[in-house]
């Protein structure tokens, strides 16, 4: 078993400590927090234990699991990564690029693998369509949350539209040609609400937009591609699945037909991928041990934190 240890208790630290204690393929040794109210009530009520410092978890661990706040994301990978421990880091991988770009180059030089924590990428839902979405043409994307002052210390855009950023740039196969974008500060110093339209230099059009001031939840990304239209819903992990093709000489009288323009019938149909309901960090978490046991690259490298940061930062550029 790998020996992990977590730097970070606050909200999604705990969950990771959870997961972590429970999980057959990591020993959990321990964590580290600056908050000796966070230390004592986790070491009293779970009994995990505390260490007195970050070096000090890093030396007793094979795996580093940083859920600290972005801020400090590059001090403590690199001092994972100094001590050649391999770095789960929760999204954005850093403040800066500068920092990102770093941090990949040092991974590279001291032999460590690291994983971000995108976690959609492991969502049941969009696990169980991510074949069926080959070419996309046109993809739109609604991740709507209510507030929370957690997280408000950076824009939505950070917060939570490079969620589907990351999904974005892992689907379209193509170089960025544009962004254009914009976004209003409501309740706090950074924008609040945001909508982003990427294009790519193959043709497709991504159209982003990112709340954390709604009235109700929503995480829902569309892909339309040619003859085919897929819904992944984030939020209740469903999906809708749409085809188009050729209609047969004979067909069910049940069948749902269509004669495009140019007089070629064409028959809808559905298609229900099988979801297996899993718990999306512990399936990130169970992978990133499968990539340090195999030596191979993780689902979410951290080149493709940097990617997803470098063009999150290019869209809080354009909005000002």
């Amino acid at each position: 078993m790998l020996k992990i240890g977590v730097l970070g208790a606050g909200h999604l630290g705990k969950i990771h400590l959870h997961i972590a204690a429970a999980s057959t393929r990591y020993d959990l040794v321990g964590f580290y927090d600056p908050d000796p109210k966070t230390v004592a009530s986790i070491n009293s009520s779970y009994g995990y234990h505390p260490f007195e410092s970050p070096e000090a978890l890093i030396e007793a661990c094979d795996v580093v699991d940083i859920v600290t706040p972005t801020l400090s994301h590059f001090e403590m990978a690199s001092l994972a990564i100094n001590a050649k421990k391999h770095i789960f880091i929760e999204k954005p991988l850093a403040k800066t690029d500068a920092e990102a770009t770093a941090l990949v180059a040092l991974a590279e030089s001291k032999g460590v693998i690291g994983q971000v924590g995108h976690v959609e990428r492991f969502n049941p839902a969009f696990q169980s369509i991510i074949n069926s979405i080959t070419a996309p043409l046109f993809i739109e994307a609604h991740r709507l949350a209510e507030f929370n002052p957690r997280g408000t210390d950076v824009s939505v855009v950070l917060d939570l539209m490079i969620h589907d950023i990351d999904i974005i740039l892992s689907v379209v196969n193509s170089p960025i040609k544009k962004i254009d974008a914009s976004g209003v500060a409501v309740i706090s110093e950074t924008p609040d609400i945001s909508n982003a339209r990427i294009e790519f230099e193959n043709g497709c059009v991504a159209n982003l937009t990112a709340s954390r001031i709604s009235l109700k939840k929503m995480r829902k990304t569309r892909f339309f591609q040619k003859n085919a239209y897929i819904a992944v819903d984030f939020l209740t992990k469903k999906v809708e699945v749409v085809k188009i093709k050729d209609a047969p000489e004979i067909t069910d009288d049940l069948a749902l037909l269509l004669t495009n323009a140019e007089g070629e019938k064409k028959q809808i149909y559905f298609e229900n991928p099988e979801i297996h309901d899993s718990n999306a960090i512990q399936e990130e978490l169970e992978h990133f041990a499968d990539c340090i046991h195999n030596n191979i690259t993780p689902l979410v490298s951290l080149k493709d934190g940097a990617k997803a940061l470098a063009v999150a930062h290019q869209i809080i550029a354009c909005i000002g």
